[in-house]
C-alpha cells in the first residue's frame, strides 16, 4: 500500500479551484476533501462538517493552543483552518486528501512534518477581467466584498512560483485533466511506491536463480 498525498489546491478567489476540487473528486472516490475549520458564518445551503466545521473563534483558539491544526490563518477577518487528526490517519491508509487552501495555509502544511508528502498546484485565472466576472456570477458576495477580494488577489498571485505545478484555468475540462495527471504522475513517483524494492529484489532473485 501506498502513502497517502496531500493535494494542495490554491487559487485567487474565483480562479475555479473549487469546481476542480469538486471534479477531482468525482473522478476518483479515493480523494477525500480535508474539511476546514473556520469561524465564518455559515452560507445559506450550507451544513456543518460539510463545507465546514463551523466554530467560534474562542473554540477554534483552543484547538490551535492543543496543536490539533494542521495549519491556520485569518482571512477577511475570519480564522480557517485544518484539523490535524484526519488528515494523518487518511495519510496512512493510503488515501490522498485535497486541500482547498489559501497560499499562507499551504506553506504552512509544506513546513511542517508532513511536508515530503504534498503536491502543490496553483490554478490562476485566464486574466483578471475574468476573474472579477466569475466573482459577481457566483451571487455570493457583495460589492465591496467582491472589491476586497480582487485587491487581494494580486498578493495570491504573487506566490504562485512557492508551488510543485501551476495551471492557467482557461477551460474547466482542460484544467482538470490536466490536474489528473499531475495526480496520477505524483502517486507513480519511485518514493512513493514502499512495496517496490521488494518487487525488484524478487526480479533480481528470479534472474539469478535462472542463471
Amino acid at each position: 500500500m501506498r502513502r497517502g498525498l496531500l493535494i494542495i489546491l490554491s487559487s485567487p478567489s474565483g480562479a475555479g479551484k473549487s469546481t476542480l476540487a469538486r471534479r477531482l473528486m468525482a473522478w476518483d472516490p479515493n480523494i477525500s476533501f480535508s474539511v476546514s475549520a473556520t469561524t465564518r458564518a455559515p452560507r445559506p445551503g450550507e451544513t456543518d462538517g460539510r463545507e465546514y466545521h463551523f466554530r467560534t473563534r474562542a473554540e477554534f483558539q483552543k484547538m490551535v493552543d492543543a496543536q490539533q491544526m494542521l495549519e491556520h490563518a485569518e482571512v477577511f477577518g475570519n480564522l480557517y483552518g485544518t484539523p490535524k487528526a484526519p488528515v494523518e490517519s487518511a495519510l496512512m491508509a493510503g488515501y490522498d486528501t485535497l486541500f482547498d487552501i489559501d497560499w499562507q495555509g499551504g506553506q504552512q502544511i509544506r513546513n511542517s512534518g508532513l511536508g515530503r508528502d504534498v503536491v502543490s498546484i496553483f490554478v490562476l485565472p485566464p486574466s483578471i477581467a475574468a476573474l472579477e466576472e466569475r466573482l459577481r456570477g457566483r451571487a455570493q458576495d457583495s460589492d465591496d466584498t467582491i472589491a476586497e477580494r480582487m485587491a487581494k488577489s494580486r498578493d495570491e498571485i504573487s506566490h504562485w512560483a512557492e508551488y510543485d505545478y501551476v495551471l492557467v484555468n482557461h477551460d474547466v475540462t482542460q484544467a482538470e485533466n490536466e490536474l489528473r495527471t499531475i495526480l496520477m504522475a505524483e502517486r507513480m513517483r519511485r518514493e512513493r511506491q514502499p512495496g517496490l524494492a521488494d518487487f525488484v529484489r524478487g526480479l533480481n532473485s528470479e534472474a539469478g536463480g535462472r542463471q
